[in-house]
């Protein structure tokens, strides 16, 4: 059985102790590969050596988070452009909108959201989606320039049927489903049956948002199997299943690279 972590950042200073031995633990579970996610251009070398480090098993993102949208997010879209240009990686990502922590920079955020969505019509990648108490206005931009050239996902999504049934529209659109999943108060038990499994890629989002056992700790991608045997047992299948259909539908959305 073999999975993928569509949405990890292992190149977190909290992995500084034991980065490449949690990589390995991931393989060794049978995440055969691990999608990084990008920040800002802080932490962009980090996540290349990660990718250097297990070229076959890590793949990088470029991208321009919503929380580090502020002043100076000209500057760093012009680092997302530059390291696009380089051709070496899978996505744009992550970007989206964040309405939690703070709206002093929204207006910024939806422009740094728009010019993202460009570039990833513009070089045919696929587009990351951070919707934290955003997914309205997130759905709105994607929606607007929505065309055969766009694709992506709705990461940490644990939104509505109705939410649920928007991406759907979208068509070339998946939810991502991760260790909320897992969790007792979460709604993904009442809103998982009725999406389709070919919807449904898994995600980590480590170090954050751990599965139960470990809800509380540090996440890392080994513990994406917790979350592919809630999603199976969520939906009624096996987690052989489970596994094979969403490993086939992350290859496809990011064309097995």
């Amino acid at each position: 059985m073999k999975l993928i972590d569509t949405h990890t950042h292992l190149f977190s200073d909290k992995f500084a102790e034991d980065r490449h031995a949690a990589i390995q633990r991931a393989i060794d579970a049978g995440i055969e590969r691990m999608y990084l996610p990008n920040i800002c251009s802080d932490t962009t070398e980090a996540m290349n050596a990660a990718v250097a480090a297990f070229p076959e098993h890590c793949f990088a993102m470029i991208g321009l988070h919503p929380c580090h949208v502020d002043e100076n997010y000209a500057t760093e879209l012009a680092h997302v452009r530059n390291e696009l240009a380089t051709g070496k990686y899978i996505a744009i990502g992550e970007t989206g909108l964040d309405y939690h922590w703070d709206l002093t920079f929204k207006d910024q955020q939806h422009d740094a959201l728009r010019q993202q969505i460009a570039l990833a019509k513009e070089y045919k990648l696929p587009i990351v989606l951070h919707t934290r108490e955003s997914f309205d206005d997130t759905y709105e931009l994607i929606a607007e320039q929505n065309d055969d050239t766009l694709s992506g996902v709705f990461h940490c999504f644990s939104g509505t049927a109705d939410e649920a049934n928007k991406v759907a529209k979208l068509g070339g659109f998946y939810i991502g489903i991760g260790g909320v999943a897992t969790f007792k108060k979460s709604n993904h038990a009442e809103v998982l049956p009725d999406v389709p499994i070919n919807m449904i890629v898994l995600e980590t989002d480590s170090p954050y948002l751990a599965p139960t056992p470990y809800r509380g700790k540090r996440n890392e991608s080994a513990y994406l199997t917790h979350i592919a045997e809630r999603v199976a047992e969520i939906k009624g299948v096996s987690l052989e299943e489970l596994a094979q259909r969403t490993t086939e539908n992350a290859l496809k959305l990011y064309q097995s690279k």
